[in-house]
């Protein structure tokens, strides 16, 4: 079922991602870069292994993992989390839970829409949205 989300998709927009960063505890001046990238997404998948490349001028970020495996994680903004992908109803969920006080969980839940990859993420009742395009 991962496989539907193999391939390259390219950044169309966000919504509320600001806030969802802010939230998370990002700070303004990476708020800032973050807001005017345009990463291009690339999804591999091979049995339950999966691979994640997001590629911007600003920073490749590599994820692999295995589904329902925990892992140990270093989020792109700093936090160090414990982190579990999962296929549900046709859709990629992540939950990220911090491994040190202050830092805050996440939830993404990673989906395909005709040729749209849209990432739906909440952090404490901040909801954020992130759409890619089939390159």
């Amino acid at each position: 079922m991962a496989e539907k989300f193999v391939g390259k998709w390219n950044f169309v927009e966000s919504e509320n991602i600001d806030d969802f960063m802010k939230q998370v505890g990002v700070s303004l001046a990476l708020r800032t870069i973050v807001a005017k990238l345009k990463p291009v997404l690339e999804v591999t998948v091979n049995g339950n292994h999966c691979k994640l490349v997001s590629t911007s001028t600003f920073k490749t970020i590599v994820t692999e993992f295995e589904l329902g495996v925990e892992f140990d994680e270093e989020t792109p903004f700093g936090p160090k989390m414990k982190t579990t992908f999962t296929l549900e109803n046709g859709k990629l969920i992540k939950v990220q839970n911090p491994v040190s006080a202050g830092d805050k969980a996440t939830r993404t839940e990673s989906y395909v829409e005709g040729d749209n990859f849209i990432m739906e993420m909440e952090c404490e009742g901040v909801k954020a949205k992130r759409i890619f395009t089939r390159a």
